[in-house]
């Protein structure tokens, strides 16, 4: 498995997780739904405000899914940083995950970080790291 995501939206996750450290950032990146490429990044407000963990807000999360069927969208990847420990899924992001066909994407901030990026699938339990493509779109 493969997460092919646009270098621009890359650049764009990556950006804000240093931008909003040290609380965690967190979003998702969208793709027109005939397509396997994440090309559409969309920031959301870590509710929780925590440098630890995450959580959407259900009103924002419910809007953002709303627009995305309205521009004929699907969730490609959900994103989130950790800023004091590797780019790798934590306990709380494992039993959180509810969306077997999204890539979880994770930033560490976390200057001794030995890999700063990994993608992921989180699937009943189970941590399946992936290779991430970058696309030059």
């Amino acid at each position: 498995m493969a997460l092919y995501i646009s270098r621009e939206v890359l650049d764009q996750v990556l950006a804000r997780a240093r931008g909003d450290h040290p609380i965690e950032t967190c979003g998702i990146v969208a793709s027109a739904a005939q397509s396997n490429v994440a090309s559409r990044i969309v920031p959301m407000r870590n509710q929780a405000a925590s440098e630890t963990f995450f959580s959407f807000d259900s009103r924002e999360q419910f809007q953002v899914f709303r627009e995305l069927i309205e521009r004929g969208e699907v969730c490609r990847v959900i994103y989130h940083s950790h800023t004091a420990s590797e780019a790798y899924p934590g306990r709380e992001d494992v039993a959180h995950a509810g969306d077997p066909d999204a890539h979880y994407l994770v930033v560490s901030t976390w200057d001794q970080a030995r890999i700063p990026l990994r993608g992921f699938r989180l699937i009943r339990g189970h941590i399946i790291e992936e290779n991430i493509v970058v696309r030059d779109e």
